[in-house]
């Protein structure tokens, strides 16, 4: 069989069910012997859009998502997106089409060292050099892009290559392990640390959903009575409805949840990715014990020296901890999640517009089911649904925190819906954002992946401003113009929409879930909330 062919035997043995990607010359034998293979291949209209979607899977599957792009500026359009999921431990293999290896010693057109370009942001990068080494590299690549927290694989394929006969390789058959049992010491003196600790926190990090450790960790807040506040990236770890449940933490100011951070003398941090939520901001003082509990050893840095580790599959860890912990009694800082529920609800009867960050959450959790997926793109809009958004389950809004790369809401919102069609499906995206990879819509529209585009539009970069004023008490460069978003919509075969009256959003949001039709929503939005609520949440103390 020819090299190529063997290369997707390979993908469809990892279990790949899509690929996208933008075809090319040097990719041309793939592609075509994609013709016989039982992966769908998803044409984006922009690598970059290739590469969300593939973070978007392995996000929300735990599965690597696959990418593909030809040469030279094919493969760098994949760079963001191929970072954005390495740094946020999304599972994603990228494959790029090559010169025949008969140019790549010497300056020839559109050629680059890409394995030398993607190894500084992926676990994994290799070229392939013979027909006979396909089944071992992507056996490596989808193995290195699993393990540990999860993380990117590149794999470069020289088009002289692709079309080589080779015989008698078949795709190598996949390991599964068992889970890690944590240390009988480390659960002992984690357990003792609980036991002895007068007000402990519990920090939850996206590891743990990763690790599919949400129900072990609603048990273990429940059981030793522990309040537990959630990164961005961990929003639905624990429900917010649950009682122990304080809410999102990561604005980087003091706001609600800190105060939690600022009166405990054990910080619990479960799943936790430093990349998340910086310890600096969370523990300044660098004086309260850490009890780390993850897959993996904990980073080292000044903020964060921990006082036990217990390294081993989560769930596992939270069951034994739990068995030999005493529970705390008290309060339990509930006061801090009542702050934070009057917050949100402080104008859902507000009907300005343009409409303010709290009331278009409020409607947005007003109509969409708990099962349902919000993406968030970055910027101002990232922050209020971080804070406001209620999540009752994991990756039901999906924040990229880590490397927080702008763009990625359109994208992750067409994988979502492949994966859940039966789920609706939002980008909350800025405007700034939205124009980023609008060319999506078109993608969106030819495959029929009928997403909801919601545009907070404020005309400028909202976010850079407000931090502009306050340092500077001016702002620089930071105001543009849009296009018509309904036309535009329109102009790509989507559905339009422009709210005209502060109370018409739900209504909105009911119809274009109605129409099954691919929608963009522009909604103006007031970002001169944007310093209330810090203003707020810096006020905030802790009753005595």
């Amino acid at each position: 069989m020819k090299a190529a062919d063997l290369f997707l035997r390979c993908l469809e043995n990892e279990g790949v069910e899509y690929i996208f990607g933008v075809p090319g010359e040097e990719n041309l034998d793939l592609m075509d012997a994609l013709n016989e293979s039982s992966i769908q291949f998803v044409m984006t209209r922009h690598e970059q859009g290739a590469a969300f979607m593939a973070d978007l899977v392995g996000r929300l599957t735990g599965k690597p998502g696959v990418c593909l792009s030809t040469l030279g500026p094919g493969a760098t359009n994949l760079v963001t997106g191929v970072a954005d999921a390495n740094m946020d431990n999304a599972p994603l293999v990228a494959i790029a089409g090559q010169a025949s290896t008969n140019r790549l010693h010497k300056e020839s057109h559109q050629v680059l060292d890409l394995v030398r370009m993607f190894e500084p942001i992926t676990g994994y990068a290799s070229r392939v050099l013979s027909p006979s080494t396909i089944p071992e590299t992507i056996r490596k690549a989808f193995k290195s892009a699993t393990s540990q927290k999860g993380s990117a694989s590149f794999i470069e394929l020289p088009e002289n290559v692709a079309k080589m006969q080779v015989a008698g390789e078949q795709p190598l058959s996949i390991e599964y392990s068992e889970p890690v049992q944590p240390a009988e010491g480390s659960v002992m003196r984690a357990a003792q640390l609980i036991s002895e600790a007068r007000s402990p926190i519990i920090l939850v990090g996206h590891g743990v959903i990763r690790g599919r450790a949400t129900e072990a960790l609603k048990s273990f807040a429940s059981k030793l009575n522990i309040p537990a506040a959630n990164t961005f990236m961990a929003k639905g770890a624990i429900p917010f409805r649950h009682p122990m449940a304080l809410g999102s933490v990561g604005l980087q100011t003091r706001d609600y949840v800190n105060v939690g951070f600022d009166h405990a003398d054990l910080i619990i941090c479960i799943g936790y990715d430093m990349v998340e939520y910086h310890p600096r901001l969370w523990h300044p003082s660098r004086d309260r014990k850490i009890l780390h509990i993850d897959t993996v050893p904990a980073e080292v840095d000044a903020h964060y020296c921990v006082d036990t580790e217990v390294i081993g599959d989560i769930s596992l860890s939270l069951h034994y901890i739990a068995e030999y912990a005493s529970p705390h009694e008290g309060p339990a800082l509930r006061y801090l999640r009542a702050a934070l529920i009057d917050e949100m609800n402080r104008h859902a009867e507000d009907n300005q517009l343009p409409i303010k960050p709290q009331k278009l959450i409020w409607d947005l959790q007003t109509v969409l089911k708990s099962s349902d997926i919000v993406i968030s793109d970055v910027g101002a809009h990232k922050m209020w649904l971080a804070r406001m958004y209620r999540s009752e389950e994991p990756n039901t809004c999906i924040i990229s925190n880590g490397f927080a790369s702008m763009g990625i809401a359109l994208p992750g919102a067409i994988a979502a819906k492949l994966l859940y069609p039966e789920k609706t499906i939002v980008a909350a995206t800025g405007d700034a954002g939205f124009l980023m990879n609008v060319q999506e819509l078109e993608t969106a529209v030819r495959i029929n992946t009928p997403v909801i585009v919601l545009v907070w539009n404020d005309g400028g970069y909202g976010l850079i401003e407000m931090k502009q004023m306050k340092e500077f008490g001016r702002h620089t460069a930071v105001r543009f113009g849009n296009p018509d978003f309904v036309q535009l919509a329109e102009s790509f075969g989507a559905k339009g929409y422009r709210l005209q009256r502060g109370d018409e959003l739900q209504s909105v949001l009911q119809d274009a879930i109605a129409s099954r039709r691919v929608c963009v929503i522009d909604v103006p939005v007031d970002y001169s909330e944007n310093a209330h609520l810090t203003a707020r949440l810096g006020e905030m103390v802790t009753p005595a």
